[in-house]
């Protein structure tokens, strides 16, 4: 099974982000804008957290907040699941699963190098069932 980095390497390592000090509804725009459901946040050079829509609708929506008043440091993930380069396709799924996240973000040390989405995930598994299939494909007809 592949490893985050395989993951990486195909998609490319930018992540979008915010800093802790945009309003939530700016953040939401963004979000609309680039067509994602999470973004993460850092401070300067610092990873901070990750905002996700989920955050939005539970702690915001439902908490009876304004989202062009609220900023997206009160509401983000502080401390999220986070995985690193060479964690494996599988430990992501198990992870992703355990915790009910959609989104991983990819840390070397305290440094961001990307984001790894249960849709990354799935498109990894399904390529390289493909690539096995046609392998076993070629192999058994001597092609």
């Amino acid at each position: 099974m592949g490893t985050v980095r395989h993951i990486l390497q195909k998609k490319g390592h930018e992540a979008l982000f915010v800093t802790p000090y945009t309003t939530v509804y700016y953040a939401l725009e963004f979000m609309v804008e680039k067509n994602v459901g999470a973004l993460l946040v850092m401070d300067e050079e610092r990873f901070a957290g990750i905002f996700t829509e989920r955050d939005y609708a539970r702690k915001v929506i439902l908490k009876g907040k304004a989202s062009k008043e609220t900023l997206v440091s009160e509401i983000m993930s502080e401390h999220p699941a986070t995985v690193t380069p060479d964690n494996t396709v599988e430990e992501c799924m198990q992870l992703m699963t355990h915790k009910y996240i959609r989104h991983l973000p990819v840390l070397e040390g305290d440094k961001l190098v990307g984001l790894v989405s249960i849709g990354d995930i799935v498109k990894y598994i399904i390529e390289e069932q493909k690539f096995i299939i046609d392998n076993l494909e070629h192999y058994i007809t001597g092609h």
